[in-house]
């Protein structure tokens, strides 16, 4: 009892104070709740502690302690406690501790009034609440005093604690299977009392009667189902039958029928088969399935099906190898047995079934002691197999001592020591002959060159002597005890191991040999991979891989490798990585048919798992294992799992890893008849959306389908002839609108081809029978070739060494220079058939797309650079050269100007001419250049071509002193057509040269052009100093160049000069947003708003309107910069109202517009 709190008002009182009033008592209540949570507790031995009256919370049932109590000292003490003392005030006691101390007094009655007594009142107690709506707490020993031991029978136990769940149990009767009673107090009708607690007293009593009365009748119900069911029990020997044979079932009991009842309804409840629950729990009608308790007296809930199935695995037990083993029982054994029955006491020796139940202990003691027996005998077995096993293996002559461990020799041993010491010794030595005979026929079938005697002397020290298959029989020392065998086996029973779980059995039996070894892997490995951390499952990959090459049991290898593919979830690419070197390692060593019928079916199923990283494991799977496949499943099966992966995954890398793995199969697919297959694939991969899926085609698959093409003579008859084909088709289609995407595609797969090509011409040359690697071998130029896009795209890769590569080209340029072609057929089919076909193409060309030029130049760089100097000083540009005709007889010619007109001239000014730059090449590109400017200007032909190859070239920093010579040709040219050109050229080249050209070669020029005599070519210069506005930031440089500006808007020559106004206003609305704030602030803006002034005097209404058209985009375009106010005020809107008077008169539609544009500044 806890002791009286201070000041009086303690919560463990004996008494109760009838001043107090509800409201205080619930304070009470809550007071003693919080004391007795902060830190109460039980004493030992299940009863109270002496210093806590209120131990127990209101959620916990009260159960008796486990020690009998004779005479309620309960009572006793909480009185002594109530006093609080000599002279002191009572404490009160709190209602919850009254009501723990009825139920733990067993004074229910008076426990049930105080509940029912609360309950009207609206305070409710928890702990009789939970005590009378619990059915187990009614369930007690019949004939047993509450809180009393069963008579003659000391500590027998009270009602269970924790809710009746504690078993009460007597020590002379057996457990009773607990059963739910009919009706609890919650099945009480409580509607019938009035609120105001009068009620009549004969009624409360007559339903406590009832109560007990139904409760009485339960027991005996009880009790007449277990007599029944101890009527039906299964007599002793039949039990034995069924457990020597398992294929016998044993009846179901009624007690297992009610539980699996129970555990089948909540199944099928939990998994949602409500009607099939409802059908069920109606054919089985007597039985209760909402309450576990309805099953029996005390039967503890197992777990759920679900739990039971998943935990069914864990209690298998191996198949172990059974040997027949006769054992006999010795008559000093059988003897051993009078004195323990006769030692019994004279009461337990008469009855039957006492004898009977000693008579079966003694003899499962005897089948544990033969058991232990059996399974010695069965391990040295093991163990002389394993060491027969060994010298098979290892062909040596080991001789092996046998040690008896067998506890029954030990035990006959032990007994005759005295007697006949020698008889040990002798069994030893008869079962080392045994041995040695058995080594001697190991031995007999090893041939002579495997004898020990031919290994080698420093294998054989090398060899370590302390290698454990090489130990003989380990002997272990005897004591020199006289303990029986059976006492040895009790002792070793304390030893905490076990054996009957499946972890236990694999412990318990270590592998001795590389079968077991397997086995015993195959059998762990599924358990061990999920309890592995993901980050280090790859860790296991050696282990799964050793297991599955050489595990015996194909299914036991199928679901080792279904784990390797499934052992991450989603594996990075150094996981990858090694999963593939696993998979390649597993193919090497077990053949190419074993991975047709053990990899690629994982590889099959995971074609279309949801996660990428698998994907992409199977795609790199299918390349990593071509090599180790038969040539039927690498043009069939794979070739069709990697077509479907290309066609339908949505994943970039996924497509990139199917397109590498589609290359390395065309490195090994060797049927023809996939040629076209493989075609297809290829323009699929090269019109891929992803840029990843696309280089990749032009790294991997596209030179490995071209080798494959070549071997198959294919390449000049069909795949480079269909892609030429597949691009005058696009040219013919896109007049009106090119697809240069397409045509892209079908350009660069040409452009990869390249190297293929050149090879097979050098391959099949006339003097490739003379090409021997002897003495010393010429060097290659670092710059002979076009860096590759990738090794397979390397001209060396593909002949096969670099060595060969160069004898080969020294004979090439020979050839070429000395002897011609004749008799070359793959040179001549490039000369006369690819060339003439590319140039028509090229003069298909829109010049305008600067893509396509791009494309084309480049194509033309690298097909020159490949096959050389000399082929192309020989054999391509006398081809372009007799199209262009470059000649001023030509000037007239229609067709000649027609051709210059087109993208032949860019194509051949930067594809061909720009291959080599050693000075005769740069002096042929000038002159070329030259050519073509002066041809156009006086032609009065369009300078599109011109400027495209000026664009192109203009990229590359190594051309502009060059192409500044051009300029500077057609600044002091006689022509004024031609020093326009020039100057109309120089607003190209202006935006890529650095700022120290400009200032000493690009604005003297355009300052001695400003001052020609034509006007014409003044007005040329304007765009190029506009440009250097934009885009040069010395001070300076832009202050000449405003001052050359000024002097075209401020000169009185200049004023009339319209095509000058045009121009300079043009120039100003294209680059005023982009120029200096500064600039454009000084100097174009004002000098804009005079224009828009001057404009208004125009008298000519066509070159107003056109002068005022272009006000008002230059306008417009400045309309979006930061203006100052007073710029605003005294030139921008000034200018715009100027313009909106050339609008009112010429264009009203536009006036709109420049009010809008007012408005928004």
């Amino acid at each position: 009892m806890a002791a009286m709190a201070p000041g009086g008002s303690g919560s463990g009182g004996g008494g109760v104070n009838p001043f107090l009033s509800d409201s205080d008592e619930d304070d009470d209540e809550v007071a003693a709740t919080e004391e007795r949570r902060a830190g109460l507790r039980l004493g030992s031995g299940g009863g109270l502690d002496p210093g806590s009256a209120d131990s127990l919370s209101p959620q916990d049932p009260v159960a008796l302690g486990s020690s009998a109590r004779p005479g309620l000292p309960g009572e006793a003490s909480a009185a002594a406690v109530a006093l609080g003392g000599c002279g002191e005030t009572p404490a009160r006691l709190s209602i919850d501790a009254i009501a723990a101390q009825l139920l733990r007094d067993q004074y229910l009655l008076t426990a049930l009034e105080l509940h029912t007594e609360l309950l009207e009142s609206g305070r409710e107690l928890p702990r009789l609440r939970d005590y009378f709506s619990n059915p187990g707490n009614f369930e007690r020993q019949s004939g047993t005093p509450p809180g009393m031991g069963a008579p003659g029978i000391p500590g027998a136990a009270g009602v269970g604690g924790a809710g009746g769940r504690e078993p009460s149990t007597t020590s002379g009767g057996g457990q009773l299977n607990r059963a739910g009673s009919i009706s609890t107090l919650d099945s009480l009708d409580f509607a019938r009392y009035s609120d105001d607690g009068n009620r009549e007293t004969d009624e409360r009593v007559a339903v406590l009667e009832f109560e007990l009365r139904k409760a009485k009748e339960t027991i005996q119900a009880l009790r007449a189902n277990l007599t029944k069911a101890a009527e039906h029990e299964v007599p002793l020997q039949e039990r034995k039958n069924y457990k020597s044979s398992p294929e016998i079932q044993e009846p179901i009991k009624p007690l297992e029928k009610r539980a699996l009842n129970f555990l089948v309804n909540e199944f099928l409840l939990k998994n949602n088969y409500k009607l099939t629950s409802i059908t069920f729990s109606d054919e089985n009608d007597d039985q209760d399935f909402e309450l576990w308790d309805d099953v029996g007296l005390n039967i503890p809930k197992p777990p759920d099906l679900l739990q039971l199935y998943r935990d069914f695995g864990n209690h298998q037990v191996a198949g172990k190898d059974l040997v027949d083993v006769a054992s006999g029982v010795e008559e000093d054994e059988l003897e051993a047995l009078t004195p323990v029955l006769g030692s019994l006491p004279p009461s337990l020796e008469t009855p039957q079934t006492v004898e009977n139940s000693l008579l079966v202990q003694k003899l499962e003691d005897k089948i544990s002691l033969l058991n232990s027996e059996k399974w010695s005998l069965m391990e040295q077995i093991r163990r002389l197999e394993s060491e027969m096993d060994f010298l098979k293996n290892e062909h040596f002559t080991i001789p092996v001592v046998c040690d008896s461990v067998q506890p029954s020799l030990d035990h006959k041993d032990s007994e005759d020591s005295g007697q006949n010491p020698v008889i040990n010794s002798s069994d030893k030595q008869k079962d080392q002959d045994i041995h040695l005979s058995k080594s001697d026929e190991v031995d007999s079938t090893i041939p002579k060159e495997n004898f020990p005697n031919s290994v080698p002397r420093r294998e054989k020290e090398e060899m370590p002597s302390s290698s454990p298959s090489r130990k003989n029989i380990v002997h272990f020392d005897k004591p020199n005890r006289k303990l029986s065998p059976a006492f040895h086996q009790a002792l070793l029973s304390f030893c905490r191991m076990s054996a009957d779980s499946r972890l236990g059995s694999e412990v318990s039996r270590i592998a001795d040999s590389e079968k077991s070894v397997m086995l015993m892997l195959g059998r762990c490995l599924p358990h061990i991979v999920p309890n592995v951390l993901l980050a280090k499952r790859e860790e296991l990959i050696p282990l799964i891989l050793c297991t599955a090459c050489l595990h015996p049991e194909p299914k036991e290898r199928d679901q080792l490798l279904h784990i390797l593919f499934n052992l991450i979830k989603r594996p990075d690419d150094e996981q990858r990585q090694m999963i593939l070197t696993g998979c390649v390692a597993f193919a090497r060593h077990v053949g190419p048919t074993r991975v047709e019928a053990e990899l690629l079916p994982q590889c099959w199923e995971q074609i279309n798992h949801k996660y990428p990283e698998r994907r992409l494991l199977v795609a790199e799977s299918c390349g990593a294992l071509a090599p180790y496949l038969p040539k039927e499943i690498r043009s069939s099966l794979v070739l069709s799992m990697l077509q479907q992966m290309l066609m339908e995954d949505k994943a970039d890398l996924v497509r990139e890893a199917v397109i590498k793995s589609l290359g390395i199969i065309m490195g090994y697919i060797d049927d023809p008849d996939k040629y076209q297959q493989g075609f297809e694939l290829l323009l699929s991969a090269l019109g891929d959306p992803s840029e990843r899926v696309v280089s990749a085609t032009h790294q991997v698959f596209l030179p490995a389908y071209a080798a494959w093409t070549t071997e198959l003579g294919n390449l000049q008859s069909h795949l480079i002839p269909t892609l030429l084909n597949k691009i005058e088709k696009l040219l013919r289609e896109g007049e009106h609108g090119l697809d240069e995407h397409k045509l892209h595609m079908y350009l660069s797969a040409l452009q990869s081809l390249i190297p293929s090509l050149f090879a097979l011409v050098l391959q099949n040359a006339p003097f490739s029978s003379k090409a021997k690697l002897h003495g010393e071998v010429p060097q290659i130029e670092v710059t002979r070739f076009p860096r590759p896009m990738s090794p397979l795209q390397d001209v060396s890769t593909i002949i096969g060494s670099r060595e060969q590569l160069a004898v080969l080209l020294q004979l090439y340029d020979y050839q070429l220079e000395h002897e011609g072609t004749t008799g070359w057929e793959t040179l001549l089919w490039v000369v006369n058939q690819l060339l003439p076909q590319l140039i028509e193409i090229v003069g298909k060309i829109n010049v305008t797309s600067t893509a396509c030029v791009h494309e084309f130049s480049r194509f033309f760089w690298r097909l020159c650079r490949t096959f050389g100097k000399i082929f192309t000083n020989t054999k391509v540009k006398p081809q372009f050269q007799e199209i262009l005709r470059l000649s001023e007889e030509n000037i007239d010619s229609s067709a000649g100007n027609g051709v210059l007109t087109k993208a032949t001239v860019p194509i051949y000014a930067t594809g061909v001419l720009t291959c080599y730059i050693q000075e005769e090449d740069r002096k042929l590109l000038v002159g070329f250049l030259e050519d073509v400017m002066t041809l156009l200007s006086l032609s009065h032909a369009p300078l599109d071509s011109l400027k495209a190859s000026f664009v192109e070239l203009g990229a590359n920093p190594a051309y502009h002193e060059l192409l500044l010579t051009v300029l500077w040709y057609g600044v002091v040219h006689t022509s004024a057509l031609v020093r326009c050109t020039a100057a109309r050229m120089f607003e190209l080249l202006v935006k890529g040269v650095n700022e120290t050209l400009v200032a000493q070669r690009v604005v003297p020029a355009l300052i001695t052009l400003s001052s020609d005599p034509e006007i014409s070519v003044r007005i040329a210069t304007i765009p190029a100093f506009g440009t250097i506005m934009e885009t040069v930031i010395q001070r300076e440089l832009l202050e000449r160049v405003k001052m050359q500006l000024a002097s075209f808007l401020e000169d009185p020559q200049y004023q009339d000069q319209y095509s000058l106004h045009t121009e300079i206003i043009k120039t100003f609305g294209r680059v005023g947003p982009n120029a200096e704030p500064r600039f454009r602030d000084e100097f174009v803006i004002p000098h804009l708003h005079k224009l828009a002034l001057v404009n208004n005097l125009q008298i000519v209404d066509s070159k107003r309107l056109d002068i005022a058209t272009h006000l008002f985009e230059a306008y417009s375009a400045l309309s979006c910069c930061f203006i100052s106010e007073d710029l605003m005020v005294n030139h921008f809107l000034p200018g715009l109202r100027c313009l909106r008077t050339d609008m009112e008169h010429l264009s009203p539609e536009h006036e709109l517009n420049v009010n809008c544009c007012k408005l928004s500044k």
